[in-house]
């Protein structure tokens, strides 16, 4: 097993097969059992076996220090080849490459690259150059390495962008959604409102009616009573009372008083108070003038008369 994985394995005595007299890559069989066999190997030498693709499964072998692809017709390489993290040496000459997936940019511990004769895109055969000698190879290395860092540093850029253009376009919808539900909210309202307006007149028209139809009631009514009316005798007007009146009733009630405390002295045991005394004086002494003053009117008639 450690022989293996440090030496180069021996080619195939057939690495084509025949099919009648032309020719046709062979099957992926052998690698599989490479992968199988070895997933701890660190050295593997892939070169002259007319390989189209390598399979996904092959990018577990996260050992391999140095792989040679060389000579060979792959078109592209898988997707996550950037799991090969600790892969130094890569030799892919040969091949029918055009670009690297950007995954590349990962092989971070890349030191020696050869892309010669594969047709790549012209920017990254720039990058890479012709890779003549070692140093050339190394300096490869190390130039797509940062092409391939700059694509997905570009890429990473555009995604976030993309990313940060949908979350915009997902805010202007939410924006927009709530512009028009706040729209829609002010129509309800504002519906409600004009209905609410128009059942408030309604209201106020049937209320004015309703007062209009009860003041033509009354004054039908009104109309109604006014014959009979006038058929009766026309009242006395009625007088208030003057204040004449009032000062008679005063006095009236003066002369009661006056009247119930001289029965009162004369008739029952007060009259021995002093304050029936005084009374009782006061009405002999008012008896007694006016006595005098008929006797004086007597006399005075007598004269007329002669």
């Amino acid at each position: 097993m450690d022989r293996l994985t440090r030496e180069k394995p021996q080619r195939p005595k057939q690495n084509r097969c025949q099919r009648g007299s032309g020719e046709r890559p062979c099957s992926l069989s052998a690698l599989l059992v490479f992968q199988a066999a070895l997933p701890k190997a660190t050295v593997l030498d892939l070169s002259c076996n007319n390989l189209i693709s390598l399979p996904s499964d092959f990018c577990s072998l996260m050992h391999l220090v140095k792989l040679d692809l060389s000579k060979n017709r792959l078109q592209q390489l898988p997707l996550d080849f950037g799991r090969l993290v600790n892969l130094q040496h890569l030799d892919l000459l040969n091949n029918r490459l055009v670009t690297l997936p950007v995954s590349f940019a990962q092989l971070k511990n890349l030191k020696w690259l050869d892309l010669k004769d594969n047709p790549l895109d012209p920017v990254l055969a720039k990058v890479a150059g012709d890779c003549l000698d070692e140093k050339q190879c190394k300096q490869a290395a190390v130039k797509v390495l940062q092409h391939m860092k700059a694509i997905q540093s570009e890429q990473d850029r555009q995604r976030q962008r993309k990313l940060q253009a949908e979350r915009e376009m997902e805010k202007k919808r939410e924006a927009e959604q709530r512009a028009k539900e706040a729209l829609e909210k002010e129509l309800r309202k504002r519906e409600k409102a004009e209905e609410k307006e128009r059942r408030r007149r309604e209201y106020d028209a049937q209320k004015a009616a309703k007062q209009e139809m009860e003041k033509k009631t009354k004054k039908e009514a009104v109309h109604t009573r006014k014959p009979a009316s006038s058929s009766r005798p026309p009242q006395p007007p009625l007088h208030k009372p003057s204040w004449s009146r009032s000062v008679l009733r005063v006095l009236l009630f003066v002369l009661f008083c006056i009247l119930c405390t001289l029965a009162a002295c004369k008739l029952t045991e007060l009259q021995h108070q002093p304050l029936c005394v005084s009374v009782n004086t006061l009405y002999e002494d008012v008896v007694a003038a006016l006595q005098n003053h008929k006797t004086l009117q007597n006399m005075l008639q007598h004269n007329s008369h002669q």
